[in-house]
């Protein structure tokens, strides 16, 4: 199965990329100066926590989302409705930490001042699992052939596949977990 990504790609840019990073800024998250590795790290917490939401068959229903945002919308304010909606329909699924992996990738990038500038690709569905998938984001963190730009470009292109392999408005999900942080609590309620 081929299925071009193109649009995706187009979409996350350098303007996505500040915007992460700036709301990570607004959190608290760039206070300490720390190592590439550290960001990195958190890249693969990421990517694990992915993992682990696919082992337990967790993901999204967007239309139930739609529908708990909808609800009470003349007794309830809309950041609040959003949120409810927001953890109760997708937080800590499939999609919600592949957007994370995503937004980690844009704010490291906003960080390091690295532009994201992504070519055309297709989704290669070679039948391994989604698993074996994540591994080879996490490989382009490790390769000592590639620069710190280079490994963000695989990551942010592996994800991509993934998502449009298993047909995941992946930019949808981004746009709804960015929303999400905008109004969480300095450093998300986390040390780091």
């Amino acid at each position: 199965m081929k299925i071009l990504i193109i649009n995706d790609m187009i979409q996350i840019n350098n303007e996505l990329r500040d915007r992460a990073y700036q709301c990570a800024c607004e959190h608290g998250f760039h206070d300490k100066e720390y190592s590439d590795a550290h960001w990195m790290m958190l890249i693969v917490t990421e990517i694990s926590e992915a993992v682990n939401a696919d082992r337990k068959g967790k993901h999204a229903d967007i239309l139930k989302f739609k529908r708990e945002f909808s609800v009470n919308k003349y007794f309830t304010s809309e950041p609040i409705r959003f949120k409810n909606a927001f953890e109760k329909c997708i937080k800590d699924s499939v999609e919600d930490e592949l957007a994370d992996v995503i937004i980690r990738c844009l704010d490291l990038s906003g960080l390091k001042n690295i532009d994201i500038d992504l070519g055309e690709d297709e989704c290669k569905d070679n039948g391994s699992s989604f698993a074996d998938k994540m591994y080879w984001a996490c490989w382009a963190l490790y390769c000592d052939d590639f620069s710190l730009s280079e490994k963000i470009e695989e990551i942010l292109i592996d994800i991509l596949q993934v998502t449009s392999c298993y047909k995941i408005d992946l930019l949808w999900f981004v746009e709804q977990k960015m929303r999400y942080n905008e109004s969480r609590p300095m450093l998300n309620g986390k040390k780091y």
